[in-house]
This record gives C-alpha cells, sequence and structure tokens, in this order.
C-alpha cells in the first residue's frame, strides 16, 4: 500500500547522500555524513532541520593498551555515544553496544594488537556510515565496509524507508535498524586467511528493531533496506575513492 510522505519522497526512495572526510583536524579520523537535502523534495512543508541528518563521527587511535578484560593479542574497539543534551543513560549505553559489535566485526583487529581506539559518534543508523568513513580516513585496517539502513512500519502497515526526523516523530508501529556488507567479497589483504575461518558473506551482520512487526513485515524491510544498501554502498565506494586522504601518513 502506498502512503503520502511528508517530504514527498516515495515509501522505497533514500534521502540525498554526502559524505565529507577528514573534517576534525585534532582526530586521527573523521567523517560528516549527512542524509536528506533542502531543495530534493517535492514539498516545502517540513524544514531542512526536521528532513536532514547530519553526523561527526571522530576516531582517535589506536592507542597503545587495551581495557580491562579485552584480549591483549587482538586491537580493542572503544564507542563513545555522545547525547545532544544531558547525560548518557540506558539507551546511549545500547547504541555503544550495538556500535561497537557492528564494528568489531569489519575491522581487522589483529594488525594492531594491544590498542584501543575510540569512535565518538551520534545516531544511528547514520552512526554506522559515518564511523565507517571515519576509520578509513584514519587508516583503520578492515576487512570490509557496512552500511546501514533504517526503516519504518506505519500504523496502516506501509513500509518506509529511510524515515526522516520528521517521520520518525510520527507514531510507528515498529522501527528497525538493518546493517549489510557492502560487498560479497573480501578486501582483507592478500595471503591472509579468513578471520576466525569463516567465509565472508553479503548479508546482515546488526539488525535492531524496535516494537513489533509480523515476520512478513521484517523480511518486507529487509529486502527494500538490502536494495537501498546496494545504492548506499555505492556512493560510499565512490565518496571515499574521490576523497584522498589529506595526510599521507593516514594512507593504507
Amino acid at each position: 500500500m502506498e502512503v503520502d510522505r511528508i517530504d514527498g519522497r516515495t515509501p522505497n526512495q533514500l534521502r540525498p547522500l554526502a559524505c565529507s572526510r577528514n573534517v576534525l583536524h585534532r582526530a586521527h579520523g573523521s567523517a560528516r555524513w549527512s542524509q536528506g537535502d533542502s531543495t530534493s523534495y517535492k514539498t516545502a512543508i517540513v524544514n531542512t532541520k526536521e528532513r536532514n541528518t547530519i553526523i561527526l563521527a571522530a576516531v582517535y587511535g589506536p592507542k597503545a593498551g587495551t581495557r580491562k578484560g579485552e584480549n591483549p593479542e587482538k586491537a580493542s574497539i572503544e564507542v563513545v555515544w555522545k547525547p545532544r543534551t544531558g547525560q548518557s543513560g540506558k539507551s546511549e549505553k545500547e547504541c555503544e553496544l550495538i556500535l561497537r559489535r557492528t564494528l568489531q566485526s569489519i575491522c581487522l583487529l589483529t594488525v594492531h594488537p594491544n590498542t584501543t581506539t575510540s569512535v565518538i559518534v551520534q545516531l544511528l543508523p547514520c552512526a554506522i556510515n559515518a564511523s565507517c568513513a571515519a576509520l578509513v580516513d584514519a587508516g583503520f585496517p578492515l576487512k570490509h565496509l557496512a552500511v546501514a539502513v533504517g526503516c519504518g512500519l506505519s500504523e496502516g502497515g506501509s513500509v518506509i524507508l529511510d524515515p526522516s526526523k520528521a517521520e520518525e516523530e510520527l507514531k510507528f508501529q515498529a522501527y528497525t535498524h538493518l546493517v549489510f556488507l557492502n560487498s560479497s567479497l573480501s578486501v582483507l589483504p592478500e595471503g591472509l586467511p579468513h578471520v576466525e575461518g569463516k567465509p565472508v558473506e553479503d548479508g546482515i551482520i546488526t539488525s535492531v528493531t524496535h516494537g513489533a512487526m509480523s515476520v512478513n513485515d521484517y523480511l518486507c524491510c529487509m529486502e527494500r533496506a538490502q536494495a537501498a544498501s546496494a545504492k548506499i554502498s555505492e556512493f560510499l565506494r565512490r565518496s571515499l575513492q574521490s576523497q584522498l586522504p589529506s595526510d599521507p601518513a593516514k594512507a593504507l
């Protein structure tokens, strides 16, 4: 069932994407990721702030030493979730855990053993896309990139791809964040085996759902998000290829 969206997009339409790196000079790597554009929609009712999502991600490290309880034979990824206002609470800690586990699954943790790399971000799912770009900017070795997409299920049962802030404030039955590998091909250096002997597959690596939805609705969300992830993946590759690091020390 088709649904009219307040910004004029179709249910399957992504907001325009933009990505730039090396935006924070004191960080070892950084990226600015945005979804949304004030000139790209048919409707002018919703202001820019309500339909744009802009994320800054900063990477610091690798720094010597790992956190207590971490394996010193591998690198440690630390995620710091910065709320827009106030102190970090339970929801921020949950986001830190989700993002940390997602980034651990795509990073080559054996290259810099006994080190800690800190990633400081806001907002899912854009935080995952911004973090990947910031890790590339920092020169951190990755097995592959990950791309994240959000889907909402309206009260009328329609699946809404990439909801804007204004749409998120409307009542959804459920909302899901889905993270996919950007490619079915591994980018491990030649001669290195797959990590832990597992093949690299093109599929979901993280799925977080708030609210309740049927299996069919979830599969519909997954189908639309996976189709959209291919577009985000292509954009991310082109963006990273066109922006060479200004600091030669960051080059992989």
